[in-house]
């Protein structure tokens, strides 16, 4: 064999290989979808969500009037073909608001979700790579987070802080990334000892391009249905907070601080439809992602992907 054809050789082989790869992968990600879509409740919850989310992102062009306009000769007004949903305290439409708030209260959770796992990754890659006196340090880190209750950090620091959207979401991703690190941590600690990894480390890859372009998106797995999940726990949180005064503040309008205005026994006996659809429609939301978070789980299985 001539010098010449070796190289060409060797380029088609290589060629050979990366279509192999690309095929292999291409039918992971085939197994993976049929899988998540032979969940039935996922499937609905997927579809609901993305009904709900293009709703709330259409505001402007669907609510049929400015959720802050007020009318208080129609307080507390029932449905009524001008006002689907009926009116709140001030008059003001339920409908339009419920749409306004979905974009806070859906915002709110994805970005929370967000800095959560991308803080929680980074950590648990770091720890779990390294090891060591490294990660003793990081998990002690992780060890005292967790020993406080969630709830009384969250009303203390955004008590402190002052309460606003972008304070929430920096307080619940500072406070929510200990799931996260230590679930990719326990993926990095087995994954690092694979035979991928030893040869990236053989031709002199940097730590840095081990641990994000070799080892994290073979991690992404649990982390994916963690991140799905941990967006209804933050609306859910959200929710909770405006119960205190905390949450969104007035004028901004989302599902949580609604639910606060219609805290009254009145409101309860005389006007059901104030705090209901607001309390509906979390309910929903937060089912739509707790029920795509075990479909992408079930999917993304190993034992079933492999079946």
């Amino acid at each position: 064999m001539s010098a010449q054809q070796q190289p060409q050789l060797e380029k088609f082989g290589h060629g050979v290989e990366d279509k192999q790869v690309l095929g292999e992968r291409r039918s992971l990600l085939s197994i993976i979808v049929t899988k998540f879509f032979q969940n039935k409740l996922a499937v609905i919850g997927l579809v609901v969500l993305t009904i709900i989310t293009i709703a709330c992102l259409l505001a402007p062009y669907i609510a049929p009037h400015d959720p802050a306009t007020q009318n208080l000769r129609n307080r507390l007004g029932a449905p009524s073909p001008e006002h689907w949903l009926g009116t709140d305290h001030l008059g003001r439409d339920l409908f339009s608001r419920m749409l306004y708030g979905g974009q806070v209260s859906l915002y709110v959770g994805f970005a929370s979700m967000l800095g959560a796992v991308t803080i929680g990754a980074v950590i648990g890659a770091v720890a779990g790579y390294f090891g060591g006196l490294v990660d003793a340090f990081l998990m002690r880190l992780v060890d005292i987070i967790l020993a406080f209750p969630n709830i009384f950090l969250l009303i203390t620091l955004v008590a402190i802080l002052d309460p606003s959207i972008n304070i929430l979401i920096l307080v619940f991703a500072l406070l929510s990334w200990t799931g996260t690190a230590r679930v990719v941590r326990g993926e990095f600690l087995s994954l690092k000892k694979r035979e991928f990894v030893l040869a990236s480390r053989t031709i002199g890859m940097s730590n840095v391009r081990i641990i994000f372009s070799q080892i994290l998106p073979n991690a992404l797995g649990p982390v994916i249905v963690a991140a799905t999940l941990a967006v209804g726990s933050f609306i859910l949180a959200e929710s909770a907070l405006s119960f205190f005064g905390l949450g969104v503040q007035p004028p901004n309008a989302s599902w949580g601080n609604m639910l606060t205005d219609s805290q009254s026994i009145t409101i309860f006996r005389n006007a059901w439809w104030y705090p209901t659809f607001p309390g509906l429609l979390i309910l929903i939301t937060v089912l739509c992602f707790n029920f795509i978070g075990d479909g992408l789980r079930d999917a993304l299985d190993p034992r079933v992907v492999e079946k």
